[in-house]
């Protein structure tokens, strides 16, 4: 897809996100961003996350282990290549380059990506949420692609990023946000919301079991608790219609753009007041893009 989107534009800025770690190689993702990069003239941004437990297992068959040390590792390996300097070489916990296992054949060499990439300092942008996750994205990466951000209590996870920065040495400025969020356009506010409130049901009732949801356990932080239990209950219990329910208009105001483009246009205000360095609208209606950014600009 995004060498698709490359080859028919020449401008905009084209990101994976999020390509999942433990679905890929290491050297896998470096060679396809290399080409990516290649084929939209610099125009590539390399995101990456490390999923859930039951993404990790249930889809991609590999133990979820420790994203921590995982993600470290992975951003490591991928800068290596990306430099091209030397001939690879990793011994971590998580990755063994040339492998030397037990059942190895012994014939592994370091070796070097054959195509010299475009921008050894390519981007890299880390999806994140929890406290730990974030203050890794503080330490190391380029730039941080949260999701169900909400600008007016964004201090409750950028205070995590900015202490990663800071145990760094970096400042926390150097590390831009690319956030995205979910845009319905009608002149019913109330119709606007529901488009969104199956999403976010999915989401915060949906992508993880009781107590191992990254998505409502976020919600919970920005001050929503009682409503991310009472989602993830009934979500998980089957009663999906009454979980988008109980999402309340103020929740789906705070991560959303939603109703008339004139209101969205007003709504916006909030993220470009916010530590946002760049906006990504989620929708798959070229027409509804166009009404915002048009009426954003009025």
């Amino acid at each position: 897809m995004l060498a698709y989107l490359g080859a028919r534009t020449s401008r905009i800025r084209l990101g994976s996100a999020v390509l999942q770690m433990p679905g890929r190689t290491p050297a896998m993702t470096a060679m396809s961003a290399i080409s990516l990069d290649h084929l939209t003239e610099g125009r590539f941004a390399l995101g990456l996350g490390v999923s859930g437990p039951q993404v990790v297992e249930g889809w991609h068959g590999v133990p979820y282990g420790k994203p921590l040390g995982r993600t470290r590792e992975f951003v490591s390996i991928v800068r290596a290549i990306l430099a091209r300097e030397e001939a690879l070489e990793h011994h971590g916990e998580h990755y063994r380059i040339p492998y030397d296992g037990p059942d190895s054949k012994g014939l592994g060499k370091p070796l070097r990506a054959m195509v010299q990439p475009l921008r050894a300092n390519l981007p890299i942008l880390l999806a994140a949420m929890g406290p730990k996750n974030l203050r890794l994205v503080g330490e190391l990466a380029d730039g941080w692609l949260p999701h169900l951000y909400a600008p007016s209590r964004e201090h409750i996870l950028t205070d995590e990023l900015d202490h990663g920065a800071a145990a760094a040495g970096r400042d926390p400025s150097a590390v831009e946000i690319v956030a995205s969020v979910p845009v319905a356009l009608d002149a019913d506010i109330t119709a606007a919301r529901d488009e969104v409130r199956p999403w976010l049901a999915l989401y915060i009732g949906g992508m993880g079991p009781r107590g191992r949801n990254f998505y409502a356990d976020l919600i919970r932080r920005y001050g929503w608790e009682e409503v991310a239990d009472t989602v993830q209950d009934l979500y998980l219990d089957g009663r999906r219609a009454e979980a988008r329910a109980a999402i309340p208009d103020d929740l789906i105001d705070e991560l959303a753009l939603v109703g008339p483009a004139e209101r969205i246009a007003e709504r916006i205000a909030a993220w470009r007041e916010s530590r946002v360095t760049e906006l990504v609208l989620r929708t798959t209606d070229p027409e509804v893009l166009t009404a915002v950014v048009e009426a954003s600009h009025a």
